[in-house]
């Protein structure tokens, strides 16, 4: 198993261990700076996984960056047309939506663009 595998797996572990644990321990505290120091504890792991990941496309060759770029490009932007699209659309009474829904929104349109980006380099 390869260093990204182990540091980004590693990382998204402890995110998926501290999500809840956090989430059930910041509804018994009631020190408001405390509760919100709890709630952003799943924070760390997903700041690793950045480091992770960025380590990772640092030792890419120029082919893979390339792909890389397109990829976050392509995130990114879907992402902001999508999100600001819908925002306008709550004002004409769709549903809000959860905050915490855009990482995996994003990294998914990031998963796609790298899907498409290869096929077109291929």
């Amino acid at each position: 198993m390869n260093s990204f595998v182990k540091g980004f797996g590693g990382a998204m572990l402890a995110y998926v261990i501290l999500l809840p644990l956090s989430i059930f321990a910041y509804r018994s505290v009631d020190n408001a700076a405390l509760k919100a120091l709890i709630a952003l504890a799943p924070v760390l792991p997903i700041a690793l996984g950045l480091v992770v990941i960025l380590r990772r496309i640092q030792g890419l060759d120029e082919l893979e960056r390339r792909i890389q770029f397109e990829a976050v490009v392509f995130a990114f932007g879907a992402t902001a047309l999508l999100t600001f699209a819908y925002g306008l659309l709550e004002d004409v009474d769709l549903p809000r939506i959860d905050l915490t829904w855009i990482l995996p929104f994003m990294t998914a349109l990031w998963a796609l663009g790298q899907a498409v980006a290869r096929r077109r380099y291929a």
